[in-house]
């Protein structure tokens, strides 16, 4: 009889969340590439969780600022998403959140997009409520 013994509790997430996700045909286009939208339905849902993270309150997209495509993303391919929140305001975050690019059976990674994202974290009656600032971390 094999019993199985349960890892330890994960320490507290970091600074960043990180999100894998393998890019399936019904995802792409007729060029066999991740449909841009379906990119950034993937890069929204790491800012939303990097930022209910950092306030632990409910928080809605606000502004999609300037997102970069860098390369197409082939279906077949895993993509990883990293999110920091990166500023915040008296209400709102911002987070940048990159997708990675990774083939299945290499280690060969890319940058494939990058975009940056606004949440608004809101009270239980849906209105703007603070945010805690950002702390740095120290490098030494």
């Amino acid at each position: 009889v094999m019993t199985l013994s349960l890892l330890p509790a994960p320490a507290r997430p970091g600074p960043e969340t990180r999100i894998t996700h393998v890019v399936f045909p019904g995802t792409t286009n007729h060029h066999g590439t991740l449909f841009g939208g379906e990119a950034l339905a993937y890069m929204d849902s790491a800012a939303f969780i990097a930022a209910t993270r950092h306030c632990r309150r409910k928080v809605v997209t606000r502004h999609l600022g300037e997102t970069e495509f860098r390369r197409p993303v082939p279906a077949g391919t895993l993509v990883e998403l990293i999110a920091r929140v990166v500023a915040t305001g008296r209400t709102s975050m911002t987070v940048q959140v990159e997708l990675w690019t990774e083939q299945l059976y290499s280690e060969e990674r890319e940058l494939g997009c990058v975009g940056t994202f606004v949440l608004v974290a809101l009270d239980e009656a849906g209105r703007p409520t603070p945010v805690p600032p950002l702390v740095q971390e120290s490098t030494g």
